[in-house]
């Protein structure tokens, strides 16, 4: 908060006569200001639509006949006392010429009446008349250091109120969830750690969770962005031991940023259908204990012009809100392919996420999935937008047994009552998408036996199933032959 007081007074002594905030933390921002008061001995007044003005560095009543915005705006155009006005959740009323005529008028007699002007809200879109008066101010997110003191005060809180009692935690569950409330402003990291303690004393791995469903609710999304919150683990992907040994070396990198190592910025797999990319990608936000947003380039498209690009931002955006993060763009060849009959949209699209992906200073990983790299643009494979290209290939034999006794222990079932090593051979070329089927099949063929799910059941929908290996032999072929030269095996 120091910092923010020390950058608003120099905008204040530049005699900036318009400063624009764009934050949900109004009372943050009543705070700063009233230090600021202190300091430099001018009187801050505050507005909204319900109270009117009222001056904020000392109780005073509120001057409801000034609620209407004009009213507001003539009074202080009218007042010769210097002072500092903050005009909360203003933005609905500069559609209004009037006002923002008042408001260029109040700006440009700076030098006599000396009122500096906050416009504070969620959103705001400065008028073209006001932009050359005005200048904007962000709010400084809390670090690591303000957000764990924010812990401790809520928990001493708790405590008080709970005599005899201390909440519990345990280090690593604590700096999870301080990476998880990073990028919060300290009234929303305050409100989500308070309920997490009051809850029941406790931070448990279990809240994690539950924090990063309060902070996905506090991004606004136009539903292109969602949140996979059942995110695995790397124990539920069977193989890919180069692609999991590449992604553990490179975590405490880009949880703790180092200025000795280059922060990691994503990846790409490609590969067959159902080798397991998609799970792949949700074992990294599992392995490192962040959010997975998941990015679906269909909902983004709209049918004005323009639109679907500003979609895109936004979605960005709101994945910068939520960084540290993974995120996921699954089938990316699909969003990006060129095409002549979308009046040049795709382009765009590859130009806005190519310049996004390039440009970006958040934490935010990129794991994107591709099944038909022929789509894939040049622009996008080339070293440098992303750290690595890895090939998730079809398993093998020991990579189909592990397979095999991952889905069965998530079926209740023991692997030792399998003959997995027969199993494996049966199904060369299967992907680990096919293992899976085979056994959720051969569950159906055990109820229809009335018996224990076992070996032969297995078998015997094994057989019965073609894998696109054998259906699509030339495709995957020639999958191979390009990845051979230009990507890193992921197993």
């Amino acid at each position: 908060m120091t910092n923010d007081i020390h950058d608003l007074e120099l905008l204040l002594r530049s005699r900036i006569p318009l400063i624009i905030i764009e934050t949900r933390d109004e009372k943050r921002v009543k705070q700063l200001f009233t230090k600021l008061a202190i300091k430099l001995s001018m009187p801050v007044m505050a507005w909204s639509a319900t109270t009117g003005l009222q001056r904020v560095d000392f109780e005073a009543a509120p001057q409801k006949h000034a609620s209407e915005p004009r009213q507001a705006l003539g009074q202080i155009k009218a007042t010769d006392t210097p002072s500092i006005y903050l005009m909360l959740d203003f933005h609905p009323y500069l559609d209004d010429p009037y006002n923002i005529r008042l408001l260029k008028e109040i700006a440009q007699d700076h030098h006599n009446l000396g009122h500096t002007l906050v416009l504070a809200s969620h959103d705001l879109e400065v008028p073209p008349e006001l932009e050359n008066l005005a200048a904007e101010f962000s709010l400084s997110l809390p670090d690591t250091e303000r957000l764990e003191a924010i812990v401790r005060e809520e928990a001493t809180h708790w405590t008080k109120a709970h005599p005899g009692n201390r909440v519990k935690t345990d280090r690593g569950t604590l700096d999870a969830m301080v990476r998880q409330l990073r990028g919060l402003t300290m009234t929303d990291a305050r409100r989500i750690i308070r309920s997490v303690i009051f809850d029941d004393g406790a931070i448990k791995p279990d809240d994690l969770e539950r924090i990063t469903r309060a902070r996905y609710q506090l991004i606004e999304s136009n539903g292109a962005l969602s949140c996979e919150f059942d995110t695995a683990r790397f124990s539920e992907v069977g193989g890919l031991q180069n692609l999991k040994r590449w992604v553990e070396l490179r975590r405490t990198a880009f949880l703790e940023p180092d200025a000795d190592l280059d922060t990691p910025r994503g990846i790409l797999l490609v590969g067959v259908q159902g080798g397991g990319k998609s799970l792949a990608a949700k074992a990294v936000a599992g392995l490192w204990g962040i959010p997975l947003l998941r990015l679906d380039f269909g909902t983004l498209y709209n049918k004005f012009f323009g639109e679907t690009e500003r979609n895109l931002r936004e979605a960005l955006k709101a994945a910068e809100a939520m960084a540290p993060c993974v995120l996921w763009i699954d089938e990316i060849e699909k969003a990006i392919a060129s095409g002549d009959y979308d009046s040049g949209t795709s382009r765009r699209i590859l130009g806005n996420l190519l310049t996004w992906m390039a440009e970006r200073t958040a934490p935010v990983f990129i794991v994107a999935t591709a099944n038909i790299i022929e789509h894939l643009p040049p622009e996008l494979i080339r070293k440098g937008r992303l750290d690595e290209i890895f090939f998730v290939d079809l398993p093998d034999a020991p990579t189909r047994a592990e397979i095999f006794a991952i889905h069965l222990r998530k079926r209740d079932q023991k692997p030792m009552d399998f003959d997995l090593v027969s199993l494996a051979k049966l199904t060369d070329g299967f992907t680990g998408a096919e293992i899976e089927q085979a056994i959720v099949a051969a569950r159906y063929l055990a109820r229809a036996d009335g018996s224990t799910l076992n070996t032969d059941h297995v078998r015997q929908e094994i057989e019965r199933t073609r894998p696109l290996s054998r259906i699509m032999t030339e495709k995957i072929a020639r999958l191979r032959a390009w990845a051979a030269e230009r990507t890193v095996l992921a197993n």
